[in-house]
């Protein structure tokens, strides 16, 4: 009796047990059908439907004349999809010969289980179409769009490359990535349970936005002259490298910066030397592939030498410790405490007016001139005409002075500074003091970017920059206009002289770090008109053979440059 009470009581558990083990079950399904349906609809499409992007046109960079300076060129990429590959050794054997490819590595890509394999990127379109002529199931061929410099090595260094994304890696191409980069689309088709697209089910294409153009204030005229003369002086000269720049000192645009050798924006990991790669590990290469990529103009600084002395005579003038009419000795040297400085000119110039003494370039002037100033007097100028900041150059990667803290500058270190060494800047920011220094005292933003514009070529964005007044009094600038225009046609500058023209400027010949190793940069810095300056021009020549006096070597370049350049910006003779 006991037993069959005992049974039943535990039937009835089980039955029990039963009934909400059912209506749980049946509690949840219903939550899943009706409050979670969407969520679980939305994963049974996902698992049905395959997502591949369309990669957006970039924008184009073109120069302040509409000139095409980078923009696109339709590539491929090659996909396989293994649930749809009907032959695998007919894919395997046309893609590995229409791609050049190894048929052992195509197989791993055809035999792997995954939504998509590529193949290949950077396909060309004849390729391409080729390929999707042989109408391979699981074969997928999509339009794609890859980098295309139309000048190959022209202004390298300034416009930059993109990388396997289409992304800008350096220069104006990552500087201005948010114009030109533009937005991908994508196509979604849907696939049954197998992974075979549907035939009948239309595909959801969401089109892609091309970037935007970017207008600069480079001139391919310019640029392409600029960089024919330094290719030329570079062979000549047999220097290591040699840097040109020319910009309008009024507003700060940048018409030409060239950097020889210069690399091939179309194929931007092989070296312009020339080396085998294959010798090199992958840290040696990259090294080198960065060196090839550096800016000189922007990157690098050096010591200026006698270009400075511009800077020198500026802040002499403006805070009054010398006048035209003072006159100096010079014996060929200067003794500063226990230092002999010796000018360039051996025997001295003797007697000098201070007008004579930068026609002459004489050390020993700017040596005397400089302790008048004095050396808190001296970094204070170097503060107001803007040295020891950057100068924000619209493109990545600018250095920034060299320069001694205001209590290290004793009267040695005054003395070098005064005529440009023991400190080292860019050439951009040179060209950009001097430009405040001869334009009337104002200080410029150097730059290339002027404009972004939309597809149909109509302005969208017009950029500003910032200007600084009062860097010096016009009564000042002035006067270096009218002493600079003496230096080129009665003093060290005579080479950079164009009969008609009235050119400004000032050589320089500095030793590089070690003195021992004997090596040379020559320069010349010169702008024109000289009393309304509408350009301002840099070459450096680094490490020049046989004679390496910039007065010798650099200032013909330039004088060559603006033979052509000048009557091209409409600046008439006299």
């Amino acid at each position: 009796m006991k037993n069959r009470t005992y049974n039943k009581k535990k039937m009835l558990v089980v039955f029990l047990c039963a009934v909400f083990i059912t209506f749980g079950l049946i509690g949840r399904l219903i939550y899943l059908m009706i409050f979670d349906a969407a969520y679980y609809q939305e994963l049974a499409e996902d698992l049905h439907e395959r997502e591949r992007e369309i990669k957006a046109a970039r924008g184009e960079i073109v120069d302040r004349n509409g000139v095409v300076l980078a923009t696109n060129e339709t590539v491929c990429t090659i996909s396989v999809i293994h649930s749809q590959i009907e032959n695998e050794e007919e894919v395997i054997r046309i893609l590995a010969s229409e791609l050049e490819l190894d048929e052992d590595d195509i197989r791993k890509k055809v035999e792997k289980v995954s939504s998509m394999e590529k193949i290949k990127t950077n396909v060309p379109k004849d390729i391409g179409d080729r390929i999707r002529e042989y109408d391979l199931a699981g074969v997928k061929v999509d339009e794609d769009y890859k980098r295309y410099y139309p000048y190959n090595e022209l202004a390298s260094k300034v416009l930059g490359f993109t990388g396997g994304d289409n992304q800008g890696i350096i220069g104006l191409e990552v500087k201005y990535e948010e114009y030109l980069k533009g937005t991908n689309g994508t196509i979604l088709t849907v696939t049954d349970a197998r992974g075979i697209e549907l035939d009948g089910v239309a595909e959801d294409r969401i089109e892609p936005v091309a970037g935007q153009t970017l207008r600069v204030s480079l001139d391919y005229n310019i640029q392409s002259y600029c960089q024919q003369a330094a290719l030329k002086v570079l062979e000549e000269k047999q220097a290591d490298s040699v840097s040109i720049l020319l910009m309008n000192p009024q507003n700060g645009e940048i018409y030409a910066m060239v950097n020889v050798p210069e690399f091939n924006l179309n194929e931007p990991y092989e070296l312009n030397t020339g080396a085998y790669t294959g010798a090199l590990s992958d840290e040696e290469l990259q090294d080198q592939l960065n060196q090839m990529w550096r800016n000189g103009c922007i990157n690098d600084t050096y010591e200026p030498g006698s270009t400075f002395k511009i800077i020198t005579s500026s802040a002499c003038l403006e805070e009054g410790v010398v006048s035209l009419d003072d006159t100096f000795m010079c014996p060929g040297y200067r003794i500063v405490e226990d230092r002999k400085i010796r000018c360039h000119k051996v025997g001295g110039h003797g007697s000098e007016t201070f007008v004579q003494g930068i026609q002459n370039s004489c050390n020993p002037v700017f040596i005397d001139i400089g302790l008048r100033l004095g050396a808190e007097k001296f970094y204070d100028y170097f503060e107001q005409f803007g040295l020891l900041s950057l100068t924000n150059v619209d493109l990545p990667g600018e250095a920034g002075t060299i320069m001694h803290k205001k209590e290290d500058i004793g009267t040695v270190e005054l003395a070098t500074m005064t005529f440009g060494q023991s400190f080292q800047i860019t050439p951009i920011q040179l060209a950009t003091t001097v430009s405040s220094l001869v334009n009337g005292g104002v200080r410029v933003t150097p730059h290339l970017g002027v404009a972004v514009l939309d597809e149909s070529g109509e302005t969208i964005k017009e950029f500003e920059y910032e200007e600084k007044s009062g860097i010096v009094s016009e009564e000042t600038s002035e006067t270096m206009r009218m002493l600079l225009k003496s230096v080129v046609e009665e003093g060290s500058g005579k080479n950079g002289y164009i009969e008609g023209y009235s050119i400004g400027g000032k050589t320089a010949t500095s030793q590089t770090l070690p003195r021992s190793a004997n090596k040379y940069i020559s320069s010349f810095l010169g702008f024109a008109p000289a009393e309304d300056p509408q350009i301002l021009g840099m070459v450096v020549i680094h490490n020049p053979q046989g004679i390496y006096y910039g007065g010798t070597i650099a200032a013909p370049v330039l004088r060559d440059i603006y033979d052509n350049v000048l009557p091209y910006l409409g600046i008439e003779k006299k």
